[in-house]
């Protein structure tokens, strides 16, 4: 009689602040050597390239966009598998930015992530992503130079208020499915808005919160932009438990005559770059877990 081979555990993303100090180890470690071998700024550049703005008129996969969850989502799913081709019990740690909100969490810690940038030219100074200690050179930066740069500070973290507004929004995307959609659990969370003090919410005002390399459509040039986007994709998780009858959308393909025709993502239709499809993020369970 055969018997059945146990599947392989599901790997655990794990809130940072509950790392242990080998696993925060294991996780720059990881990220460093994916550096060394030329792979991590090729993440930076897929990026880069896939950023499109509802001003340009070509396919907006990642960002002002239906598909900025499933695409993110994919895209640190790749990240994670190429880490752990380095070392198989790194994950993806996420951070809670409504609770380690301050410059004193243990992230930025010397032995994680790092701290903020000095006075003058921003550049980041301490951890192991400093410039100084040779193992962090920016290589496809649009604004900044050669080192990390980080700028704590400029705009609030976003609360807990915040958050749960978000998620009461019942509706997943509305038209013109752009930066420019008033309601909707996307563009609530991505965090556009017509300006004023709340001109940045949520997912956008934490990328302005840091600063410096996050700006911009370099920003995985900052290792945090994993830890970020880790919990970003919880709270779509979230969103999705709390309205279970509430699908992705667009539905279906946007007409000729819809002015977003051919330039946002249905929920059968594949985005670039690797072909995956929305209908097939929707669901991360037999993938990965958060704890």
């Amino acid at each position: 009689m055969r018997t059945r081979r146990a599947a392989p555990p599901v790997p655990v993303r794990k809130n940072q602040r509950h790392l242990t100090r080998a696993e925060r180890r294991r996780f720059v470690e990881a990220v460093l050597e994916l550096k060394r071998r030329g792979e991590y700024d090729e993440f930076v550049r897929m990026h880069a390239e896939f950023s499109v703005t509802d001003a340009e008129y070509r396919p907006r996969p990642a960002h002002m966009t239906p598909s900025f969850f499933p695409w993110h989502r994919v895209y640190l799913i790749e990240f994670e598998r190429s880490l752990q081709r380095i070392d198989p019990a790194v994950t993806v740690p996420y951070w809670d930015w409504t609770t380690d909100n301050t410059p004193a969490a243990a992230l930025w810690g010397d032995d994680f992530l790092g701290g903020d940038g000095r006075l003058g030219d921003r550049q980041v100074m301490d951890g192991p992503f400093a410039h100084r200690h040779g193992n962090w050179r920016i290589t496809s930066g649009i604004i900044d130079g050669r080192y990390l740069t980080r700028s704590f500070g400029r705009f609030g973290l976003p609360t807990k208020e915040d958050v749960d507004r978000a998620l009461q929004e019942p509706v997943y995307d509305t038209a013109p499915w752009n930066s420019t959609s008033r309601t909707g659990f996307r563009n609530h969370i991505e965090g556009w808005s017509a300006g004023g003090p709340q001109r940045w919410r949520n997912h956008n005002r934490v990328h302005r919160w840091i600063g410096g390399s996050m700006v911009g459509v370099t920003s995985p040039n900052d290792p945090v932009f994993w830890l970020h986007h880790s919990f970003i994709d919880l709270l779509w998780n979230r969103w999705q438990r709390a309205h279970p009858k509430a699908g992705y959308l667009p539905r279906e393909p946007l007409p000729r005559s819809d002015p977003q025709h051919g330039r946002v993502f249905a929920f059968d239709e594949p985005m670039p770059p690797w072909g995956a499809r929305p209908s097939e993020l929707m669901d991360h369970r037999g993938l990965y877990r958060y704890a």
